[in-house]
């Protein structure tokens, strides 16, 4: 991304014992770096490397248009049936109906190229011991592109901690999670290319950006379903404590108002951190990409 991207200050890690390894690879349609530490370096890569696994698992899932997926399956299944899923399509699904009634129907992952909208997805309950389900009221094309990145992050830094990692982090084409000793600075642009900067450790940030020109397709705007009638701001930067809250959450601080934006990042334990400047509709998009950034992601 341009100015949605964070921009890693050049002295930012700080110390951790043990050795510690990075990667990047491209993953999850953008580039994604893997920063592991444990107390060898052979756990290290197995850890990366289980991490790198976790993220593609989510995609196979949760990818729209892959056949045999989750979100494939559910755009079309016939009305009114129950369609199994994996467990994590649930729980991605059940916090972005979360994010829709909190956010009084703004936050909608349903595609305009069809009526269905979020509240005409029935969820299944969270009972244990039985195979979680969704059926659909009416014909909907769900793409969960604006809150399955965020979880993907989630996933990986999951199996690094599985794998023996005593921190890491995991940065996906600007959206990032960190954990344990490692801390990095972030900094966070100005309308006037400046920066603001902004420590993270043992949480995860999200950057989203509406003048973007090289955003997915899945992401100009298919979340503004109802409520406002335009985007309240143009540029978003949330912390929050797992990097799926995070993802979502700059959605509704594009989308919502001030005062439902401020409410729904609240509510999911999140912080607006965009520097003041860009608190606005109209502020100045910038035309420089952060240095260093691969191609896709300037």
């Amino acid at each position: 991304m341009r100015s949605a991207e964070p921009v890693p200050s050049p002295a930012c890690a700080g110390p951790a014992p043990g050795h510690s390894l990075r990667r990047l690879r491209v993953a999850l349609g953008t580039w994604v770096a893997i920063e592991a530490t444990a107390q060898s370096e052979a756990t290290a890569a197995d850890a990366i490397e289980a991490a790198y696994a976790a993220l593609s698992e989510v995609e196979r899932r949760m990818h729209p248009e892959r056949a045999g997926s989750d979100i494939a399956r559910i755009n079309s299944a016939p009305l009114s049936v129950h369609t199994p899923i994996h467990a994590s399509t649930w729980e991605v699904l059940r916090l972005a109906r979360r994010l829709n009634e909190l956010s009084r129907g703004v936050f909608d992952p349903c595609l305009p190229s069809r009526p269905g909208r979020m509240s005409d997805l029935e969820l299944s309950g969270p009972a244990t011991g039985s195979s979680p389900w969704v059926a659909r009221r009416a014909p909907l094309a769900l793409d969960l592109g604006g809150i399955a990145k965020g979880y993907a992050i989630d996933r990986a830094i999951a199996a690094l901690r599985t794998h023996g990692c005593d921190a890491g982090g995991v940065n996906a084409g600007g959206d990032l999670r960190l954990f344990g000793a490692r801390s990095e600075t972030i900094l966070l642009r100005h309308p006037d290319r400046g920066y603001q900067p902004l420590l993270l450790q043992n949480a995860a940030l999200a950057v989203s950006d509406l003048d973007e020109p090289r955003r997915p397709p899945g992401h100009r705007g298919y979340y503004l379903r109802s409520g406002a009638a335009r985007a309240w701001r143009r540029y978003a930067a949330v912390q929050a404590p797992d990097a799926m809250s995070a993802d979502a959450l700059t959605k509704c601080v594009l989308l919502c108002s001030e005062a439902c934006a401020r409410r729904t990042v609240a509510e999911l334990g999140g912080r607006d951190v965009a520097p003041a400047a860009t608190r606005s509709a109209d502020h100045t998009r910038l035309t420089e990409p952060p240095a260093g950034a691969p191609p896709e992601n300037q």
